[in-house]
């Protein structure tokens, strides 16, 4: 695969993985003005939560768009609370006058929907990612509705799971950590998960537990795994970064960092140097600096005319996003052009990323 410029990471520990951010997030969950600058609509990112580097990135990458075109732009956290994510995004529709543009990652699959109701009678133009029902489409809500983005759990999920069994030499048992339950990419990350093993007769799968995307409940219960398995655990999966470094702190208290290969999904940093230390086997990024600024172009583009989304055929409407795998192999590469540099992003190239339609479920 050829390496392109497609993610700038801010350099975050792992103290700010475990909470260093966390005090930021609260102050920016519920911002005190909202205003349309002359003719643009206030631009709005509904995120989780910013102690989270996968979203810290993603919202860099909304305020870098957000600056590329003058506009204002506001982050609102739901830290994990469903009610709280959906309550926030209604209030800002009602300072704005539903003058603004919407990304949200959902909280969790069944939000989507509330979220793009709410938007949709306020005249606001909204654009989801990750997570909504199979039975809701932006077709059925236009023009608000611009746009949904996922990446193609089954196959992540797989991916990594190869480059695990490959790390672990074909052979041996692994732990596994998920997502929450009911959320999109954690369902379709185990279904690769589980896809795999069935080509591994030798791979045993000890247990999966859920951890909740969170690397201190990642942290305990590999803890808890490796008093219960010991050295039986030959390999550790997590279905994120933020749980695979957890996962891979326990392993450092044990002095098994290195020897018990981890992988993991997002691409962030402490995940990407992990894997040039040769303490993770592989990442996946699906660049949450382009996720950040790249919804807020598409919802943005269509408030200011300059495409109309009802013309867009299906496959631009829900599409699977573009990700990247990680290895010890390209490592190094990706370093120099996606971390070390800051790449360019053309946030007007819509549709350049689009890896075809979601498939049905």
């Amino acid at each position: 695969m050829t390496l392109e410029a497609s993610f700038f990471a801010a350099p975050l520990s792992r103290r700010g993985v475990l909470g260093g951010l966390a005090g930021g997030a609260a102050a920016l969950a519920m911002p005190h003005i909202a205003r349309a600058a002359g003719d643009k609509p206030v631009l709005v990112t509904s995120i989780r939560s910013l102690s989270n580097p996968y979203h810290a990135i993603w919202k860099t990458g909304a305020e870098a768009f957000a600056q590329s075109v003058g506009a204002e732009h506001v982050t609102l956290v739901s830290e994990g609370n469903s009610e709280k994510g959906i309550a926030d995004i209604r209030a800002m529709l009602a300072k704005t006058g539903g003058k603004m543009v919407l990304n949200s990652d959902p909280n969790d699959t069944p939000d989507a929907r509330p979220i793009v109701e709410y938007c949709v009678k306020a005249g606001a133009y909204v654009c989801t990612q990750w997570n909504k029902p199979a039975d809701l489409h932006p077709w059925d809500f236009n023009p608000y509705y611009v746009s949904h983005i996922e990446f193609d759990g089954v196959k992540s999920g797989s991916a990594i799971t190869e480059a695990l069994i490959k790390a672990m030499g074909g052979k041996g048992g692994i732990v596994a950590l998920g997502g929450q339950i009911s959320n999109t990419a954690a369902i379709e990350r185990k279904r690769g998960l589980d896809q795999s093993l069935k080509n591994h007769p030798d791979i045993q799968l000890l247990d999966f537990q859920v951890a909740n995307w969170k690397a201190t409940e990642a942290y305990d219960l590999t803890s808890s795994l490796l008093t219960r398995f010991g050295d039986k655990i030959t390999g550790i999966w997590a279905a994120n970064d933020d749980m695979g470094t957890g996962a891979l702190e326990a392993l450092r208290a044990e002095g098994l960092a290195g020897k018990v290969p981890v992988v993991g999904i997002d691409g962030i940093k402490a995940a990407i140097d992990a894997v040039k230390n040769g303490e993770y086997a592989a990442t996946i990024t699906s660049d949450p600096f382009w996720q950040g600024g790249m919804g807020l172009s598409l919802g943005y583009h269509a408030a200011m005319k300059t495409f109309d989304p009802t013309a867009e055929p299906k496959e631009h409407r829900e599409f699977y996003g573009r990700t990247m795998t990680i290895t010890k192999d390209n490592v190094a590469e990706y370093i120099k052009t996606n971390i070390d540099a800051k790449p360019a992003y053309d946030w007007n190239d819509l549709w350049g990323r689009c890896e075809g339609q979601i498939r049905a479920s």
